[in-house]
């Protein structure tokens, strides 16, 4: 049986960019362990970041903090 090793001059830029950003995500998952593991988060905190979720998902236009500004008369334009 024949093994394939890919050598990273055989890469492209996006698979190599690719790799990097996998190995420095492992990096800080190993040096940085998630300090909320195992925890709860209240039901209706949960419900409101779903909410929130869906509503990013089905929405097909949103405002820029800018924009939202102008609208509110925040901004000196």
């Amino acid at each position: 049986m024949r093994t394939f090793i890919m050598q990273i001059k055989d890469l492209t830029t996006d698979e190599l960019k690719a790799l990097i950003r996998e190995t420095v995500r492992e990096a800080i998952e190993e040096l940085l362990p998630d300090p909320d593991a195992g925890l709860t988060i209240k039901l209706e905190f949960e419900q409101s970041l779903l909410a929130i979720r869906q509503r990013r998902q089905t929405e097909a236009v949103s405002l820029s903090a800018a924009e939202v500004a102008r609208q509110l008369g925040l901004s000196h334009e």
